[in-house]
This record gives structure tokens, sequence and C-alpha cells, in this order.
């Protein structure tokens, strides 16, 4: 009986000591913030540079005590494909979750979690206060996300998560409130502002510079508020602190942009002393490796003590075993573009160390392609005005002109990205380097933007990541067709003509393309590519014909493009048509196109979004619009 008691008292004290362990390692756990400024680049702020930046005092004394990462990267220029990434640690083009805003969500890749649900399974509280905006199939992953949701609703001792979203540097702010200042309210004369080189240096331009850098000292008044929160309730010194922007923004030419207007971001995270020993560097410091959101996920579990699934893309930044040599070592960061409400394109990017390259697989489709939410933007209105009336310098004029096929810049000497080095001699070798880094990334994923959209949902929506996979060959094909936009025509010409006979409708979709990058100097498949205009059963290959022919002047688009409308398509497919529509009244204002406006609204079939996106387009072609 005796040992029995003994047994039932070491059994009872092995308890005991299991949960006061368990509770001390509960309590040990750093709590983690973010504080995320909308549509923001790193330019401009005073901490990246120093000479034009706004001075944001509650970051600069965050930095003071942490690390500012010089080199930080949205993958995506835009709200949900950028947070799309930061929930799951994985790239867009890969998983489905690539276009803004979705017209579908997708889940996440099979095994996979989001980081919410990994940190709560580790005993955190997850607060979101409040934007979500994800592509992705997502319900119940926060313990709290609304506008009140807040880390002093955790049980008492337990680690949190809390993320604030603040709005102040939105570009919504750029529209008509820009109005409501007098120069006299902005604490930076307009007259003294020297603007990018490839923005008109006019009054509109300058207010609209000195408002977003008013609206950056609003946020930091915002950040200080909220880390005196923290002070007050005690849990600061516990507490790890990401200050970063969602992706770039939101002067024109930033925003929805694969420039690094439209990527590098800020970011700095404070470190409090207990937590020192988890970075690579010393608090104070700059850090030159290169970060993306794709690690941001990674890093995170990495803080927490949590493992990191090996369905994730990114790699851990911070935490156990990250060193500052090996963080240093990272040199690299991808950036995509796909469609951005109702404007499409397809752009890809890589960064290596100071060489940017950037691959536009749609050259025709140009920067300023309208989208009715950014020219509500004044300055984007200006913008456009001026160029129509011939008033712009060739720099300022590149916006509205056909994009080279591939670009190269050295941002170290030309950050604004102007001066392309692509065709020079001297970066032909930096130029094969980059341009194959770039393609093996998209094969290896596999990039699914290689379909139309409409395929997409049709195809791939119940496992994107599957779909890719057991497409991954055919996709390499279509990679392949579009590559021949980087030979000489005389030697993509063959290659053209065979995909241009292809049973498969998106080699022939994807000959199209190729065909309207040369112009004209694939003039001789005209005959092939009128056939393909009448008879093709691809609706989109159609309208590849037909933006061929008037991308060449051999035909006027308008009346080809009203027939095609006239016909009962889906949403994403009516989108496409309305996007070259638009292409084509972007380039000659002269344009007007009589549409069916009942017809093409049913495609949304209620999606507000949708409706949206197809009014926006109607306005514009029928001339109610810029």
């Amino acid at each position: 009986m005796k040992e029995q008691n003994n047994i039932k008292t070491s059994l009872l004290l092995f308890l005991v000591i299991f949960w006061v362990m368990y509770g001390f390692a509960q309590q040990e756990k750093p709590n983690i913030v973010w504080i995320t400024t909308e549509d923001n680049s790193a330019i401009w702020l005073k901490l990246y540079d120093p000479e034009n930046g706004v001075s944001m005092p509650n970051v600069e004394a965050l930095a003071a005590e942490g690390i500012v990462f010089n080199n930080a990267f949205s993958n995506g220029a835009v709200c949900s494909v950028a947070r799309s990434t930061l929930i799951s640690g994985t790239y867009a083009p890969r998983t489905g979750s690539q276009f803004h805003r979705n017209a579908f969500e997708v889940p996440l890749p099979e095994g996979l979690k989001s980081y919410p649900e990994y940190l709560k399974e580790a005993g955190y509280y997850m607060a979101n206060c409040a934007k979500e905006d994800y592509n992705f199939e997502l319900d119940g992953i926060w313990d709290d996300s609304s506008k009140q949701a807040s880390y002093r609703n955790r049980k008492e001792g337990q680690p949190f998560m809390q993320v604030w979203s603040l709005h102040d540097t939105h570009e919504g702010s750029m529209h008509k409130r820009l109005d409501d200042y007098a120069i006299t309210d902005l604490h930076r004369n307009p007259k003294e502002i020297t603007v990018f080189p490839y923005h008109p240096n006019t009054p509109t331009f300058r207010k609209s510079y000195a408002y977003y850098y008013e609206k950056h000292r609003h946020d930091d008044t915002r950040i200080g508020e909220l880390v005196a929160q923290l002070k007050e309730d005690q849990v600061l010194d516990n507490t790890i602190i990401f200050y970063y922007g969602d992706h770039g923004g939101v002067l024109p030419r930033s925003k929805g942009y694969i420039y690094e207007s439209g990527l590098q971001v800020p970011l700095v995270v404070y470190i409090p002393e207990k937590w020192q020993h988890l970075f690579p560097a010393k608090a104070g410091s700059r850090v030159d490796g290169f970060v993306s959101f794709v690690d941001f996920a990674p890093t995170l579990l990495n803080l927490a003590g949590v493992a990191i699934p090996k369905q994730m893309d990114g790699k851990a930044f911070m935490g156990k075993d990250v060193s500052l040599q090996e963080l240093n070592r990272q040199q690299l960061t991808i950036g995509h573009a796909d469609r951005f409400d109702e404007k499409y394109d397809l752009v890809r990017s890589i960064r290596i160390g100071n060489y940017k390259y950037i691959r536009n697989y749609q050259p025709f489709n140009v920067d300023a392609l309208y989208n009715a939410y950014r020219y509500k933007q004044k300055a984007y209105q200006e913008w456009l005005a001026l160029y129509r009336k011939g008033a712009l310098t060739a720099t300022q004029a590149a916006f509205f002109k056909a994009r080279p096929v591939e670009q190269l810049f050295n941002v170290s000497t030309d950050p604004h990205e102007i001066k392309n080095l692509a065709n020079s001699p001297q970066f032909a070798e930096k130029l094969q380097e980059l341009r194959k880094a770039l393609n093996d990334k998209v094969k290896a994923w596999p990039d699914l933007s290689f379909y139309p959209e409409s395929y997409l949902r049709q195809h791939a929506i119940n496992n994107p990541v599957d779909f890719g996979q057991k497409h991954k060959k055919e996709i390499g094909e279509l990679i392949a067709i579009a590559n021949l936009e980087l030979l000489p025509f005389t030697e993509a010409k063959a290659e053209i003509a065979k995909a241009l006979k292809s049973d498969n409708p998106w080699k022939r979709y994807w000959a199209l393309i190729v065909c309207s990058a040369f112009e004209e100097e694939a003039i001789a498949f005209t005959p092939i590519i009128r056939n393909l205009k009448e008879n093709d059963d691809e609706v989109l290959v159609r309208l590849r014909a037909i933006e061929y022919l008037g991308l060449t002047a051999q035909e006027n688009p308008v009346t080809a493009l009203e027939k095609l409308l006239r016909e009962k398509h889906g949403l994403l497919d009516n989108l496409m048509i309305l996007n070259t529509a638009s292409l084509f009244k972007t380039l000659d204002n002269q344009l007007t196109f009589k549409l069916n406006k009942e017809l093409l609204l049913s495609s949304a079939e209620g999606d507000k979004n949708g409706e949206y996106w197809i009014n926006g387009r109607i306005q514009f072609l029928m001339g109610d619009a810029n």
C-alpha cells in the first residue's frame, strides 16, 4: 500500500511539474504585433530616403530599438494578392490566388494551414483588426477578426498576435479628399517638392505628393498610440513589433505595377531585449539581405517556435537558427502582376542584388491601360490629359506606350527604373542570367497564369496546386511559346506558325499574343489570323486575333469587339474582351463603343465586384469617363 501511495504521489508531482512547465512555456512565447500601413512604398519614408522622405518619429523610435530591413518586398503589388501570400507563405501564381480581387476563392495547398491556425494551435490568441482580403477559402482562422479585435480579450497569461491595419495612406484617400486640403494644411509645401522623373512636374502632382506625405504623418501618430497602449498594458517588453507597408503605392505607376515603387515596402521590426537572441542583428541595425512577403509566415512560426510546413515557399529571416551572414546572402525576390480589378496583364519580375529584370508577356498592354478606380485619382486624370495634349517628356510618356518584352534595370543607379539596359551589349550576360532565373521559377511553380483566368475557374478551382502539377508539361509548352517573343522574328517564325495551327486552343492563344508582340513583323500570318478571328471555337482565341489585327491597323477593332460582346459569355471572358477594348480606347480616345449594358452586367450574376468592374469598363468605352 505504501509503495502504491509513493507511486501516486510521484505521479501527482509529475503532473504538477508538467502543468507548471507548460504554463511557463506558454508565457515564454513572445507576443507578436503587425502594424500594416496600406499602399506605401519604402521610398516615401525618411528612413529609406533621408533627403526627400517623410519623417515618422514613432516608426523611427521602433527602428532605434529594432532592425530596419533595407530590402523588403511584397511579391504582389496589390492588396488581396499580397495578403494571400502573407497568410499562406506561398507564391500566388502557384496557388491560384494571383488575381485581385478574386472572382473565385481557392483552397490552400493540400496539407497547409494559414499561419493564424498554426499559432492558435501553439496557444496564441489571434486578433485581426480588421482587414482580411484573402483569395483563399478561409473561415474562422482568427479568434477575432473585426474592428474591435484586441489582444486584451485573451486569457490571462496567454501569448497573442495582434494585427492592426491602418488605412490613411490607402489610395482612396487620394480621390476627392485631395481637394479638401488647403496648401496651408499640409506640413510640406508642394512648391518645394521634387517629383519622380516619370511624373509630370505640375501643381496637381506636387500637391498629391504633399498630401500623401501628410497621410504618412497621420499613420505615424496612430502607430505611436498603439505602441503606447502596449506599454500601458505592460506587454511591450514581451512583444515583437513588425511595421510594414502591404505593398507599394500610391501615386500613379506604383500600386499594381511591379516596379520597385509597387513592390519595395518599409519593414521595421522592434526587438524587446528579452527576445534579442531570436534576431540575427543587434537592435539599431540595418540589414541588407532580401526578405519578401513569402517569407513572413515562416518567420512568424519560427519566432513562435512552431515548425515551418514544407508546403510554404518562403524562408524564415528571424528566429531560431537564422544568422546575419545567412540572411545577408539572401539577394533575390520575385514579383508578379495579373488582373488588378478589371485591368488584365501578365508581368513577372526577378531582382537579384542591384539588378531587376521584368518580363512583359503581353507588352502591348500599356501601363496606362484604363482602370476605373485608379483614374479617380486626380494625378492619373491629369497625366492622361497631358499625354493626349502631347505635353509630356519621353520619360513621362513611356507610361502610355507599349512596353519592351523584357526590361533590365540597375536599381542602385536607376531607382525609378527608367533606363532599360536590356538591349545594351555590356549587360547581355546579366540579362541572360536573370532571364533564365525567372523562366526557371515560373516553370518550376508552375505558373498558372499561362491559362486564362476563366479556364482556371472552370478547371482548377478545387485544387489549383494539384491542377498545376498535373498540367506542368503543358504549362511549360505554353511558356515556351510565350518565350518566342525573345527571339528575332526570323528564328521564331516557324514555331509561331506551328502554334497557330495547333489543336490546343491555348497554344493558338499564346501564338496570337506573340504575334501582337512582334506587331508588323508577323504580318505574313494575317490570313491565318483572320481565319481564327472568324472561325475559332474558343472565344479568347478570337479575341486575341481581333487584338492583333487592330494593333497592326489592319482592321478597326471596334466592330469585331462589339460583335464579340453581343455574344453571351461568363464574367471573366467578358472582362478580358472589355480589357482589349479599353486598351484600344486608351490608345485612341476617339473610339466609341455601343454596348449592351444589361447583357454584360448579367454575366456578373449578382457579384458586386463584377458589376463594378463591368460598369467601369462600360462608362469608359461609351464615353462617360476620362
